[in-house]
This record gives C-alpha cells, sequence and structure tokens, in this order.
C-alpha cells in the first residue's frame, strides 16, 4: 500500500459506510491511567466525538474496534451513541469482516484506524486504511493516509472532517 493522493484519498473516503476505531492510540494517546484502586481512567478528545456524532447523521456507521476492555471506553461509546462496540477483540479482521455482514457492506467501504501491530490485518484489508501520525512504523508504511494529528489529539476529527467533505455533507459547518 501507498499513501494516496488527496484526490485519491476523497475518493476512497466517498465509498466509506463504517469507519472502525481502534481505541488506545487512536482515540486516547495511548497513555494508561490508573486510580489507586487500580481502575482505569482515559482520557478523550472531545472534538473527536463530535466529528463521529457528524459522521453518524450523515450515515456512515461508527465502530469501536478494541482488544482492550475498559469501563471508560464503554461509558464514552454510550455517551456518543456509537452502537457498533467490539471490545475484548483478539481477531480485529474477524470482528470487522463479521460486523460488515451485519451491516451488508464489503470491506472495501470501511476505513479502519489503528496504530499498533493488532491493526495490520485490517488495515491490509479494508479500502481506506488510516494511521496516526505517532503510529508504530509498520502502521505509516501500509497506511493510505496517515493524520497530522497524533492519538489523543484530534486525529479522528481530523478523518471525519474529510469524511464529511467526501461525501458532500454540508449539515454541519466543517472548517
Amino acid at each position: 500500500m501507498t499513501h494516496l493522493s488527496q484526490s485519491e484519498l476523497q475518493a476512497h473516503l466517498a465509498s466509506v459506510k463504517l469507519l472502525a476505531l481502534d481505541v488506545d492510540g487512536i482515540l486516547t494517546d495511548g497513555g494508561l491511567y490508573y486510580t489507586e484502586t487500580g481502575e482505569e481512567l482515559k482520557k478523550f478528545n472531545v472534538k473527536d466525538g463530535l466529528g463521529m456524532q457528524l459522521v453518524m447523521r450523515s450515515g456512515i456507521a461508527v465502530a469501536i474496534v478494541s482488544a482492550g476492555h475498559s469501563k471508560a471506553t464503554l461509558h464514552r461509546a454510550e455517551r456518543l451513541g456509537i452502537p457498533h462496540v467490539l471490545i475484548k477483540v483478539q481477531d480485529k479482521l474477524a470482528a470487522v469482516k463479521d460486523l460488515c455482514e451485519t451491516l451488508q457492506i464489503s470491506l472495501s467501504e470501511v476505513a479502519y484506524m489503528g496504530d499498533d501491530l493488532i491493526d495490520l490485518p485490517v488495515m491490509q484489508a479494508v479500502g481506506c486504511a488510516i494511521t496516526v501520525a505517532d503510529a508504530m512504523p509498520e502502521n505509516l508504511a501500509i497506511a493510505h493516509y496517515v493524520t497530522q494529528k497524533s492519538g489523543g489529539q484530534g486525529a479522528v476529527r481530523e478523518i471525519c472532517d474529510l469524511l464529511l467533505r467526501a461525501i458532500g455533507d454540508r449539515s454541519e459547518r466543517i472548517e
């Protein structure tokens, strides 16, 4: 895979029907925070949240696909109204394929954002593979697009805005 030109990226994004996202390193900065009692805390970006809501309003499905299990992730997904939350997933490609069957779409209609080695099989199989600026070198090498922002710093919003522009959704101002 090679990085796409801006016009090629727009064409890929225009056909997307599912935006699937890893959590740690994509929706968060990858840091792990624990309270004294061992409860895990995660820091999410509010701009990413609004971007995902705008994408869902435009008719594109959004899914979270995580190998981890965190109450914070479940709460964030619920708060944003994300219906497809796949956690404790060891085979992310199989999980995304199953979701595609449920949604009756093909892998070529999926944009997937992942930043680490566990994400590589999905990134190699989907129509639009996206990673963040601070991803592992292997992910950077195969991505169709690398965000300007790092994970947890608005990278998901960057993609959401590009998706909305690609599908021509002008119902919300995106600048």
